[in-house]
């Protein structure tokens, strides 16, 4: 019998009694279990104190999580799913996103339909959608100070209560371009469905090879998004005498100072997305985000007087 995983939202009653339900009823099967929470691939917020949270990439695979797992099942919402995808990717194993949260942009199915869609999985009858993640690096004094993997966007942002912050960033062998705004996004397709998109980014469907970077408020009509091809290397240099907050996904981040180079690229790992069904990305827009939907008060014809 196979190796499966579980990762949950122990925060989440639901997701936590659900879990414990599915590792009995896989283990009275025969099955190869093993089960640990999201938190593990929550790396935290650096503090003043310790400006520094710094856990290598490959050091968050929970213990048994290994290219022998057939697959793992995720309960919770989006953040647990990118949390998991940040526990999971770097030893290859497909995820089945189960949603027990509120919008669910990221999941497959939900808790109340698990049992079938265990079943599908069980049986083979899945696909596996392979998605685009990114390396963050923050690089103080030639040394890597801080790192992760991001399946959603990078963001760097000035402290509340501060002034207007200049970025230069150069992409790839083009030359560098000065940024003033409130902060920057760098976001994967996957994540165009989110920060990204608040911020005035276009929608990228999930197979085109491609990166963007959106300013937040900037200040200059000339500074509006731009999508560029997903193998080029992004180096953000912070032209401010303070300091800088970073964030990756909305669950990780740390301080930028100065001195400090921000380093985003391709990771070499993939997020593996388990499909019950074919990928539909624009049935996801109008379920989730209201997209293309017709309009109630259309006119059907116009008499004139």
């Amino acid at each position: 019998m196979p190796k499966i995983g579980i990762i949950y939202n122990d925060e989440k009653p639901v997701a936590r009694r659900v879990a414990h339900e599915l590792q009995h009823k896989l283990i009275a099967i025969g099955c190869d279990v093993c089960m640990t929470t999201g938190l593990g691939g929550i790396l935290g917020y650096a503090t003043p104190d310790s400006s520094v949270c710094h856990t290598p990439i490959e050091c968050l695979t929970p213990p048994g999580f290994d290219s022998a797992m057939s697959f793992a099942i995720v309960l919770g919402g989006d953040g647990t799913v990118l949390s998991a995808f940040r526990q999971v990717a770097p030893v290859g194993i497909p995820l089945l996103a189960v949603n027990s949260g509120h919008m669910g942009f990221l999941t497959e199915t939900y808790v109340n339909t698990l049992p079938e869609a265990l079943d599908s999985v069980m049986e083979g009858a899945y696909e596996i959608e392979e998605r685009v993640m990114l390396t963050v690096q923050v690089v103080r004094k030639n040394t890597v100070s801080w790192e992760a993997l991001c399946l959603n966007e990078m963001v760097l942002h000035r402290e509340p209560l501060t002034s207007m912050c200049h970025f230069e960033i150069a992409i790839g062998h083009h030359a560098p371009v000065d940024i003033a705004a409130d902060g920057i996004i760098v976001s994967t397709p996957t994540g165009s469905t989110a920060y990204s998109l608040s911020a005035g980014g276009p929608v990228v469907t999930p197979g085109v090879p491609v990166l963007q970077l959106v300013p937040i408020c900037p200040h200059s009509l000339a500074s509006r998004a731009l999508v560029f091809a997903d193998t080029e290397v992004v180096t953000v240099l912070p032209a401010n005498p303070t300091r800088l907050i970073m964030v990756v996904d909305g669950n990780a981040g740390c301080y930028v100072f100065p001195e400090d180079r921000v380093l985003i690229e391709k990771s070499p790992y993939l997020a593996k997305f388990i499909r019950l069904q074919s990928p539909e990305f624009f049935r996801i827009l109008r379920e989730k985000l209201g997209w293309g939907l017709a309009h109630i008060a259309k006119p059907t014809s116009v008499e004139l007087p």
